[in-house]
C-alpha cells in the first residue's frame, strides 16, 4: 500500500519512505530511506512533509512505501 506523505500524522519515526530533495526537484528524482525525524510542524503540507532519514539527508516526503 503506497501513501502520500501530505499528513503530519501519518509520518512517524522508523517508517520506509521515498522522499525529494531539494537538489532533486527539477528532476523529480526519489531518494528512500527511513525517517529519523519530522522537521514540517504543520499538520498538513501540499507538497510533502519535510523530513530528516536516518541517513542525514532532508526532503519531502512523496510516498511512504
Amino acid at each position: 500500500m503506497v501513501m502520500e506523505g501530505t499528513r503530519r500524522a501519518d509520518i512517524k519515526p522508523g517508517i520506509a519512505v521515498m522522499v525529494e530533495l531539494t537538489e532533486d526537484k527539477r528532476s523529480g528524482r526519489l531518494t528512500g530511506g527511513k525517517v529519523k525525524e519530522v522537521l514540517t510542524s504543520s499538520p498538513n503540507h501540499p507538497h510533502g512533509i519535510k523530513v530528516m532519514l536516518e541517513n542525514g539527508l532532508v526532503g519531502r516526503i512523496k510516498q511512504i512505501i
